[in-house]
């Protein structure tokens, strides 16, 4: 008998549960094209997401190389208006939320002790649409005026003024929305009718509290989202006049309606990341998770509350006073759940018998660069600062620590963590404690100084500055091409593990580590759980 999560309740593996199913396991390309097993659709998430990730930070690493001095010296203005347009679109849909899909289908189901995610063939067609759009996006840079270049938010009017690229954009956001909705529903059901007996809601792993949360979020904003593009396509081709000032139209509506789906989503790429960093800290740490309800609630709250501060983005649109002030306290009320998650996290190390492998690091520099991303966002709260800072480097730099320091550290804390349970084979220790140190330096190299830049007044998406500007983006552009290339020693890391290389692990490869998921020979077998284990 195993210990287990929240309660310290026994684990009964169900005899057998090794056994294979009726069918054997699919070979060739059928076994990829054709995957209905919830690992194999996990794995080609993770892979089609790193994929994106080096498309994503290829065109990253084209502006800031353009922002190395001032004046033009290798794009034109329209094409690196693409670029930055681009590079938004491909990171947030193609890179970030595909990863934590992927981990979703690999962990939920052997965490809550299920045999496979509840809709198998949806689960493979929400995968396959995502090829499909980020195969438009990547080609309408080659079509007539190239890609969209109004930015990730694709504000109106200018969306409504862009060539064919915007047009494909917004088939591609539907096309991965869709992909989106379809794999937050799988998740859902998932959680609620195929979890093992005796796990009750309040027995589940934090991972997949996090990840049913965002799936909630998700079936909320998509839509929206969905609306207010489809409006955008109808303006540009259809003749109505939604966003058109000169024909009766509201420009800030648009604002409203994409930051109604905005906001929350920030917390989509993020909650599940919250619940990643909650499975590896206390194993880490070899302590119970400090305040397992309390994260709980807080993740709920950070989810109700996200629907209500999507205006914090439009302080300088002109808002009455009586809604800037709504929307800044709002926003502020959002940090206090935020802060309990880590306080929680700091309390469960403390007085922990810490051990400092790849994974606990990564959760460390996650808990610690996400908390400086949330101070500068409890900053920009407020309307007056917000006003003086907005489209400044101030906010690329608020939001990329949280999203890149935050997102991205904690989906490399969660590869490291189970990539031995994927694999069979524990990953070069020494090549993640480089990986860790060379992102963490050169992450902060690239994206600290941001904030000089935005105090000084540097707006942001300009392919030109002034001079006095040029020795911070020198800095920025040389940590951001260390920090891009060391994400291939990651890249090795991982295929060392896949190649069979590296030490072959037992079941539970880490000492501390409490959940159904350890119960299971590693690698997981292809048919996990026939019989459902219980959960005493």
């Amino acid at each position: 008998m195993s210990s287990y999560t929240p309660g310290r309740e026994g684990v009964l593996p169900a005899p057998g549960h090794e056994e294979e199913h009726g069918h054997a396991m699919p070979h060739g390309w059928r076994r990829w094209l054709l995957a209905t097993n919830h690992k194999d659709i996990g794995t080609m998430y993770l892979i089609f997401s790193f994929v994106m990730l080096i498309e994503g930070g290829v065109l990253a690493l084209l502006i800031r190389t353009e922002l190395f001095e001032p004046g033009i010296q290798f794009f034109q203005p329209e094409l690196f208006n693409q670029f930055t347009t681009m590079h938004g679109l491909v990171m947030i849909f193609g890179a970030i939320m595909p990863a934590f899909v992927g981990f979703a289908n690999w962990m939920v189901p052997l965490q809550v002790g299920a045999a496979d995610m509840a809709f198998a063939r949806m689960n493979n067609f929400s995968f396959w649409l995502l090829p499909v759009g980020a195969i438009l996006l990547t080609a309408s840079f080659f079509v007539p005026g190239g890609a969209t270049a109004a930015g990730w938010t694709i504000y109106a009017p200018l969306s409504e003024q862009m060539g064919p690229g915007m047009d494909m954009a917004i088939f591609a956001i539907h096309v991965m929305g869709a992909s989106s909705i379809m794999g937050a529903i799988n998740v859902i059901v998932t959680i609620l009718n195929l979890r093992a007996p005796g796990m009750t809601l309040m027995k589940m792993p934090l991972f997949c509290w996090s990840w049913m949360i965002t799936a909630f979020l998700l079936l909320g904003i998509m839509p929206v989202l969905a609306a207010t593009v489809t409006m955008v396509l109808t303006d540009r081709h259809f003749g109505t006049d939604f966003f058109n000032a000169a024909a009766g139209g509201d420009p800030v509506l648009f604002q409203h309606l994409f930051w109604f789906f905005g906001h929350p989503e920030v917390y989509v790429m993020i909650l599940p990341a919250f619940g990643i960093i909650s499975s590896v800290v206390p194993t880490f740490s070899r302590k119970q998770l400090f305040g397992y309800a309390s994260m709980v609630y807080a993740m709920a709250a950070i989810a109700v509350l996200s629907f209500i501060v999507w205006a914090h983005h439009m302080f300088a649109t002109g808002m009455p006073v009586t809604g800037q002030l709504y929307f800044m306290y709002a926003t502020m009320l959002i940090s206090v759940p935020t802060g309990v998650k880590v306080f929680n996290w700091t309390a469960t190390m403390w007085r922990g018998s810490l051990s400092l492998e790849t994974p606990m690091l990564f959760a460390i520099g996650f808990i610690w660069v996400f908390t400086i991303g949330g101070f500068t966002g409890l900053i920009l709260s407020m309307a007056p600062i917000d006003i003086q800072v907005h489209d400044t480097y101030y906010v690329v730099a608020h939001f990329h620590y949280v999203l890149v320091a935050g997102s991205l550290f904690a989906l490399f804390a969660g590869a490291y963590y189970w990539v031995p349970k994927w694999t069979g084979y524990m990953y070069n220790e020494r090549l993640g404690q480089i990986h860790f140190w060379f992102t963490l330096i050169s992450f902060n190299v690239a994206f600290f100084p941001m904030h000089f830049l935005g105090l000084a007044g540097m707006p942001r998406r300009y392919v030109d500055y002034a001079a006095q500007f040029t020795t911070w983006h020198q800095v920025a552009t040389i940590g951001a091409w260390w920090f891009g290339l060391s994400q291939f020693i990651f890249l090795v890391a991982m295929l060392r593990c896949y190649a069979g290389k590296g030490r072959r692990v037992e079941a539970r490869p880490w000492e501390g580590a409490e959940g159904l998921e350890w119960t299971v020979p590693s690698p997981a077998p292809f048919h996990t759980f026939e019989t459902p284990p219980e959960v005493k």
